[in-house]
């Protein structure tokens, strides 16, 4: 990638003011208690009692997935910039997203582990999304200034993060659970719905990030593509790697491959455009373009795997 491509996507700029700000948490929020509405915690018993899935599909995505980006972020060396290294940290930063739960049903995997695992790391995200971009946030730009010029100081509000996870995730996370524990049959009539609003939120989200920028985006796609399709095989290698190695079921491959190669991209766009915790950052468009065009290929690829898992053995 040339320079002027990089300075291209770096310099893409989306602003929103507080009310567009305040609109995308807000729905954001309801989106995430939808995904809780289908989570009973009579569905953890089983798998709980065979935690070694469980355990290794956490492993998966809070230590092996933010890792490894890490890793092939330092292996693109110069071919891509710093904002979009960190792009690629931040989306494996953020936890399992909540259509996976649906590609696992697809594929005929073990649906209770994807739902556990995606509301496990769901309510680990508020302290490990900020931890792990952080840690690899800044490791990257330290080793990263040998061979990019102007590389940034990434000062993280490790605080402000938190919060931010905690109210958009944390809090409709527990009201959806507590809704399908004592109100079932409010739960079950809302569940499809809120899915589909999950959907609309997130094509808006990608709309909104590119509409203004539409000719720049095409023009950069090709390069785009091509690193987060090395991306999200290296996220679906992992979680189907780890689970061959330690032998588990066909059906819980299946989950932890899904697990790990679909991400809450959603969670990255709300910190990207709906807060101002990367207000301080030079320009980065190139963590925008990243995220949300993960967004679109994991679901490409999530049904692609679907597919092919439902078929093969």
């Amino acid at each position: 990638m040339n320079a002027e491509t990089v300075n291209l996507l770096d310099n893409l700029q989306v602003t929103l003011n507080a009310g567009g700000m305040n609109t995308i948490n807000i729905v954001l929020a309801f989106v995430m208690f939808g995904v809780a509405l289908g989570i009973r915690p009579q569905m953890f018993v089983e798998v709980f009692r065979h935690p070694k899935s469980v355990i290794l599909g956490m492993c998966c995505q809070l230590v092996l997935l933010p890792l490894f980006t890490f890793l092939l972020a330092l292996a693109f060396g110069p071919y891509i910039s710093w904002s979009m290294a960190l792009g690629m940290i931040l989306v494996a930063s953020c936890p399992g997203g909540n259509i996976s739960n649906f590609m696992s049903s697809l594929s005929k995997a073990n649906v209770e582990l994807s739902v556990s695992l995606t509301a496990i790391s769901t309510a680990l995200c508020t302290l490990m999304t900020p931890f792990n971009f952080w840690l690899y946030g800044n490791l990257y730009l330290r080793f990263a200034s040998s061979h990019i010029a102007d590389v940034p100081q990434l000062s993280v509000p490790l605080w402000d993060v938190f919060k931010t996870v905690v109210i958009l995730l944390g809090i409709p996370l527990v009201l959806g659970i507590l809704t399908s524990r004592f109100l079932p049959k409010v739960a079950a009539w809302l569940k499809k719905p809120m899915q589909w609003v999950s959907i609309i939120f997130f094509v808006a989200m990608v709309v909104l990030s590119f509409w203004g920028n539409k000719d720049v985006f095409l023009q950069c796609i090709k390069y785009i593509f091509v690193i987060v399709l090395l991306h999200n095989l290296l996220a679906l290698g992992i979680g189907f790697g780890t689970a061959s190695a330690f032998k588990l079921p066909r059906a819980d491959r299946k989950t932890l491959t899904i697990e790990t190669g679909i991400q809450n991209s959603g969670l990255g766009l709300v910190l990207l455009l709906g807060t101002s915790i990367f207000a301080g950052l030079p320009p980065h468009g190139g963590m925008l373009v990243i995220t949300a065009w993960w967004g679109v290929w994991h679901i490409v690829s999530g049904l692609t795997v679907s597919a092919i898992f439902s078929r093969t053995k």
